[in-house]
């Protein structure tokens, strides 16, 4: 596959809360960072996206009384999981892992730092209709197709990739430079969804 200067590889979240060791870690979380840089090596576009929270984040079990992480609330926008405290603004689990090349990328898309709602999609926050500018950056920079990596496979970058494809892009996910948390079967479907968007899934190889 031939990447052109149309093309931008999105990675999601790729944080050290989401890795080995962390807050909220995706197992295998770290083994995505090998595949990302090498294949970041052939986008002229880059952008990383940050969980950014306040430590007060509505998405926070700690922050609702006699819930635990993975329970569910309804919020004004439906249905919020609870997570463990992660990705706290400045703290070191928020940093991205020190692995990852972060000299490349065009842009960093800070989300999730408004405390009344969660943000899994780089593109949206979980309202569906608050924006968090990305669709426009890459709007304006006339860019065309969407690859996207990342931290988790059935969260974030799930809802990036499903964001991308319904506001027109091409998307593929490259599922080996992805690792999921696998929820009550979320992997699953994913996998359902990708499928009935027409979002194919690659390996990191065909990049190379």
């Amino acid at each position: 596959m031939t990447i052109s200067d149309q093309d931008v590889l999105l990675v999601i979240d790729v944080q050290n809360d989401f890795c080995t060791g962390g807050a909220l870690a995706v197992p295998g979380g770290e083994r995505v960072v090998p595949a990302i840089n090498r294949i970041a090596q052939g986008f002229a576009n880059v952008v990383l996206t940050q969980d950014w929270h306040p430590g007060d984040h509505v998405s926070f079990a700690a922050n609702h009384t006699s819930k635990q992480p993975f329970e569910t609330v309804e919020l004004d926008y439906g249905t919020q999981v609870l997570w463990p405290t992660h990705c706290v603004q400045g703290s070191p689990g928020a940093e991205f892992h020190r692995d990852l090349e972060v000299t490349r990328p065009n842009l960093v898309v800070r989300k999730g730092f408004r405390r009344g709602i969660d943000s899994y999609s780089a593109f949206y926050e979980n309202d569906r209709t608050t924006p968090t500018g990305l669709l426009g950056y890459l709007r304006e920079r006339e860019l065309k197709r969407v690859f996207v990596a990342g931290l988790a496979l059935d969260f974030c970058v799930r809802y990036s990739a499903e964001d991308a494809r319904k506001a027109g892009f091409e998307v593929a996910v490259i599922e080996d430079a992805c690792r999921g948390i696998d929820l009550g079967g979320s992997v699953a479907a994913t996998h359902q969804s990708f499928k009935a968007l027409g979002i194919p899934a690659l390996s990191f190889e065909a990049l190379l």
